[in-house]
């Protein structure tokens, strides 16, 4: 079947500090283009985590997010939906601004646990993932561009936010949506009709139905996200990318996760 949507799959290590979320985007990859009867596009080459800070994760990972960014374009242009299953939410790095470019007025979907939303002068940890939402909204300058308005940033299932973080996003006139306020009537109507960009860092679940590397208690579950995705109108989303699976897990197998992931997609597949 012909597909809407262009699949790309990010290989390259994107700040990784764990080796399961590289082999995850793989694993979606390969399952989504099984279901879609498409070719993915791959981009990067794996390398082995660990654990460095931005100053030192962010260069390396140029050719990976500038690949991303062109794949992006290129789908955009074409006039597919990029389906992107990617390893850290720092990919987003590379396509946030790729889809600003086209699509401005767009609202983001940031189904997370955490706000990303940390500057140089804020982290604490040096993590490059948790930079990478501040950085499209042009809080820092990552060099790999900007063009999100904050405004238009919906943050779904946050709970796990700091402080100063936080004084960032209210400043910026983000909005976060705690889990009990993440249901598909209030994320509609933060859409209000306009073009919607989906990121989900599956840490947003309740762990044990998708692992994460970062795992934070009382989230939402599977089912509460296929909702929403089946609320939003199929011709308002633009693009959509699904981050951090982490691949290799004790408790949860990943033939459960995979299929939890597909199940929660094909509510956009009307």
């Amino acid at each position: 079947m012909t597909s809407r949507f262009s699949l790309i799959v990010s290989q390259g290590r994107v700040a990784d500090r764990t080796d399961g979320a590289l082999v995850g985007a793989r694993l979606v990859g390969e399952r989504f283009a099984a279901l879609l009867g498409t070719t993915p596009h791959t981009v990067g080459v794996p390398s082995a985590a660990r654990t460095d800070d931005w100053t030192t994760a962010l260069p390396e990972a140029e050719e990976t997010l500038h690949g991303l960014r062109d794949a992006v374009r290129a789908a955009i242009d074409a006039r597919q939906v990029p389906l992107l299953a990617t390893n850290t939410c720092a990919a987003s790095l590379g396509s946030l601004p790729a889809a600003a470019e086209r699509y401005p007025d767009a609202i983001v979907l940031w189904f997370d646990a955490h706000g990303d939303f940390h500057t140089p002068g804020t982290t604490e940890s040096g993590y490059l993932g948790g930079m990478v939402l501040a950085a499209a909204s042009g809080l820092w300058d990552s060099g790999h561009g900007a063009g999100v308005d904050p405004s238009r940033v919906v943050i779904v299932g946050g709970r796990d936010i700091d402080p100063a973080e936080a004084d960032l996003l209210a400043d910026a006139g983000a909005t976060v949506l705690a889990p009990a306020e993440s249901t598909p009537e209030r994320v509609l109507e933060l859409v209000d009709g306009r073009p919607v960009w989906i990121h989900v860092d599956w840490d947003v679940l309740e762990p044990g139905y998708i692992p994460a590397a970062y795992r934070v208690g009382d989230g939402l579950l599977p089912h509460q996200i296929a909702a929403i995705f089946a609320a939003l109108p199929v011709e308002a989303v633009k693009g959509v990318e699904l981050a951090e699976f982490e691949a290799g897990d004790a408790e949860v197998p990943e033939r459960v996760s995979l299929e939890l992931i597909i199940e929660t997609f094909q509510q956009l597949l009307r």
